[in-house]
């Protein structure tokens, strides 16, 4: 990848999400600087030394960082990683509370020292995040957003993928709606290549995605987070990579088609809410949100997943 100016790429938060994220940053050259902050200051220098060490295998992107705020000046993107982690069995609703205060905090004085940058949320519940952090801002609509579902529409795309025996770039299948418990796929324009997944067949001619296998594939989907905290305590290398491909979106203005979660007015009947929808984004953050094709059952899981997150954003309102 070419990066054609100097882009200064800030992670906020320097645990195994903020690293992983800084780590595909540098190898992917997401951004010319990549600059990790953290107010543990041992730690982040320790991981910004780390990092620095492999620079020399990854051409042109360089490492600074640590534990003074004033790091963030001058960013064009701000990615924010930084908050309690979510346990073995606890959803990301229930991390709202105490990762809402710690936001409400540092926000602002992001904002203040990078005033034109594109703040990309990760932290979870990143939903409700994303909406508490347009009330607290005055950021134009769009410069906000959270990498809600395009990690889970990888993980359907993997999934998928798997089961058909072909690349998972040859998938075209997304999730939607909360990044968690009520988030859903959107079956009825999934397709493998140009065929439509209902009608992909295996070597024999049968069907090979009945309604009870994309049932099954739906709560792999939904789960998969759940199962790797269990076994390893935090998702970290996949949520790395997404976060990087998203900020390559922003700083190479390519007008993507991403299923980030930013504030809806008006969509679908759907006000005030983050969830995700396919957006296209591009310079400035989400320039578009696109109203895709739903079937019925989807529009209905929609309007759930908006009342969900709805009930949890009023808390904090």
């Amino acid at each position: 990848m070419t990066i054609a100016r100097s882009t200064k790429l800030t992670i906020v938060g320097a645990g195994s999400v903020g690293t992983s994220l800084a780590y595909a940053a540098l190898i992917r050259g997401s951004a010319r600087e990549v600059v990790l902050y953290d107010i543990a200051t041992a730690k982040v220098e320790a991981e910004v030394l780390d990092l620095a060490h492999g620079t020399p295998f990854v051409g042109a992107p360089r490492i600074t960082g640590g534990s003074d705020i004033e790091l963030v000046a001058d960013s064009d993107v701000v990615v924010i990683t930084a908050g309690a982690k979510q346990e073995p069995g606890q959803t990301r609703l229930e991390l709202a509370g105490v990762n809402v205060a710690i936001l409400e905090k540092m926000l602002p004085q992001l904002v203040a020292l990078a005033p034109n940058a594109v703040f990309i949320l990760v932290t979870n519940p990143c939903d409700v995040l994303t909406a508490v952090a347009e009330r607290i801002t005055d950021l134009p609509h769009g410069r906000i957003f959270s990498t809600g579902t395009v990690l889970d529409s990888a993980r359907l795309r993997w999934l998928v993928a798997e089961a058909a025996q072909v690349a998972p770039q040859s998938v075209h299948a997304l999730i939607v709606g909360e990044h968690g418990d009520t988030e859903f796929p959107l079956w009825s324009t999934a397709t493998i290549g140009q065929t439509p997944l209902p009608e992909w067949t295996d070597s024999s001619g049968s069907l090979l995605f009945p309604r009870e296998r994309l049932e099954s594939l739906t709560h792999d989907v939904v789960h998969a987070a759940y199962k790797v905290i269990a076994g390893k305590g935090a998702t970290n290398y996949a949520i790395g990579l997404s976060g990087a491909r998203i900020v390559e979106a922003v700083l190479q203005d390519e007008r993507s088609i991403l299923p980030v979660s930013s504030v809806l007015h008006g969509y679908r009947g759907i006000d005030g809410v983050a969830l995700s929808v396919p957006s296209i984004v591009g310079a400035g953050g989400v320039q578009r949100v696109l109203d895709t094709h739903m079937d019925h059952r989807e529009e209905a899981q929609l309007q759930h997943s908006a009342e969900t997150l709805a009930a949890s954003i009023a808390l904090f309102s």
